[in-house]
């Protein structure tokens, strides 16, 4: 997720500078932003296995992608907005093209999720 964020502005995505958005709000600085977001995203994959994991189906993969929307969801109607930039990024210069930025982000963390603890948790 975070190579995709990094990478967005050359694939023609605004700028998802993730750390800054939390180092921003909190004026705690980006290194700080950085670390919020890597440590979110451990918590939410021990809420994957915790809650989620033996509950839906597919492949290990499969299983995370699809929760890879919740947190999309969730950083879209709570996140963006408490940070500034709107429910689904409305406020933003782009709102299309970092919702979709996200999307992808998110997707492709609940994949890797989804991949490392496959399907059941022994």
């Amino acid at each position: 997720m975070t190579i995709v964020m990094l990478l967005a502005p050359m694939m023609g995505m605004p700028e998802m500078n993730i750390g800054k958005m939390p180092g921003d709000f909190m004026n705690v600085g980006v290194a700080v932003g950085w670390i919020m977001h890597f440590m979110i995203g451990t918590m939410l994959a021990v809420i994957y296995v915790a809650v989620f994991l033996n509950k839906l189906s597919g492949s290990g993969i499969m299983r995370g992608t699809i929760y890879g929307l919740v947190p999309w969801f969730v950083s879209q109607v709570i996140m963006n907005p408490m940070m500034g930039a709107g429910i689904f990024a409305s406020n933003t210069p782009s709102p299309m093209m970092m919702v979709m930025g996200s999307m992808l982000g998110h997707l492709m963390y609940g994949a890797t999720v989804g991949k490392v603890y496959g399907t059941s948790v022994e």
